[in-house]
């Protein structure tokens, strides 16, 4: 008889939250909605905007990978209502796939010349097969698709298959291992690559990721058609998590905030926290029926009108490239986290409103209430984490005791 499996024995559980599976914080139930792409409607915002108002603590969240999410939920009844209202909106189209429909994509896509091609027609396609293969719902809440026009924004950020406008080479958990589509061939390309990253994990539920399974991306490649392979292997990973934050030409990846002559408007959120207010003023704006959700946690929208600008601003959203807010990033931390050693968002809202306008590109800072360093940044930034006695700022390869002030500081290469 086999010996009986101890908790501790079993692989970790993948606990991320969905709308339908509710994760237990501190300050109560977190939902998190999946918008592949970024996308959704004025009126999907909207109903977020009164879902946060009626059901969670006042503010929709915007995560690293353009999705939304809505915290302190009283009970399971207020998680029903909440998946009842965002279902009538259209924003949970699968129940089965919900929770995998992990997909960036570069948010001005189509917007401007930057791009080698629209990449939104292609987010619809891989979604809808994505939620048509009944096997890849097994695939982790974590596992991320990624369709970069060109502009090797999205590329940038971690993803575990990363298709990239232009070039049509198609990137495994960072690493260019020759499989290449034209835009007719990426999203089966994507598909059957996530197939065979399920068969080659099999029974190890434990292995999330590509960069879970040893050798994944070679053994991903060997398991794809050949046909799939026509150009060398590029051995400089680019989508990592280890690897550079920047596109090949050294700009910031994320998009620039401001009014752009062409009608397009892109907003910064302080700390990734958007209030119904600020929804609701958003969607108000909006001239067409599409706002992008970046992961840079800002919101792109087509506007024209008197004093736009103005508006978003009085109404606390970041227009500013030189707002000292811009790039920095923190998790819960205390009290909606028990975890947490320390009010992060307090101590960094703090350290920001002490500071001047910044210029220039900078690291991205991240504050963090323990260990886990849950929302870091993909590639380079500073680290504040704190410790329970302070903090320790993680920058560069080093590590020194410090404040998010001096975290801050180190983003521009400055210390203080």
């Amino acid at each position: 008889m086999p010996a009986s499996t101890t908790p501790s024995d079993r692989p970790p559980e993948d606990r991320c939250p969905g709308a339908l599976r509710a994760h237990q914080a501190a300050d109560g139930l977190l939902v998190r909605v999946r918008l592949p792409g970024g996308q959704l409607s004025p009126s999907q915002l909207r109903v977020l905007a009164g879902l946060a108002r009626d059901e969670a603590d006042g503010a929709v969240e915007l995560t690293s990978r353009g999705n939304l999410q809505l915290r302190r939920l009283a009970d399971d009844s207020s998680v029903r209502r909440v998946a009842d209202r965002v279902a009538g909106a259209g924003l949970l189209p699968t129940a089965t796939h919900e929770r995998v429909r992990n997909l960036l994509a570069s948010p001005l896509s189509g917007r401007d010349p930057a791009g080698r091609l629209d990449v939104r027609p292609m987010v619809r396609d891989l979604d809808a097969a994505l939620r048509g293969a009944a096997d890849l719902a097994s695939l982790s809440g974590r596992f991320l698709f990624a369709l970069d026009d060109g502009r090797h924004d999205v590329s940038t950020l971690g993803a575990d298959l990363c298709w990239t406008g232009g070039s049509g080479i198609l990137r495994l958990a960072g690493t260019d291992t020759g499989l290449r589509a034209g835009p007719d061939g990426a999203v089966p390309l994507l598909i059957a690559a996530a197939r065979a990253f399920l068969r080659l994990r099999g029974d190890r539920r434990d292995l999330w990721r590509l960069a879970d399974l040893p050798d994944g991306p070679a053994l991903v490649t060997a398991a794809l058609a050949p046909s799939a392979r026509t150009a060398a292997p590029d051995p400089s990973p680019c989508t990592s998590a280890t690897a550079t934050a920047a596109p090949p030409d050294g700009t910031d990846p994320a998009p620039v905030v401001g009014a752009r002559r062409d009608g397009v408007v892109v907003a910064g959120v302080r700390l990734g926290r958007l209030t119904t207010e600020q929804a609701q003023l958003l969607a108000d704006l909006a001239d067409s029926d599409e706002i992008i959700v970046t992961p840079w946690r800002s919101l792109v929208l087509d506007t024209a009108g008197p004093d736009i600008v103005g508006r978003l601003v009085t109404a606390g959203l970041l227009l500013d490239p030189a707002s000292p807010w811009l790039g920095v990033t923190a998790c819960t931390g205390r009290p909606g986290c028990a975890s947490a050693l320390a009010d992060v968002r307090r101590d960094v809202t703090e350290a920001v409103t002490a500071t001047g306008p910044v210029r220039g590109r900078l690291l991205p800072v991240h504050v963090v209430g323990c260990e886990r360093h849950c929302g870091r940044p993909a590639g380079p930034a500073v680290l504040a984490v704190a410790t329970g006695s302070g903090y320790r700022i993680e920058a560069g390869g080093t590590s020194r005791p410090g404040t998010p002030a001096a975290a801050l500081a180190a983003r521009a290469g400055r210390q203080t």
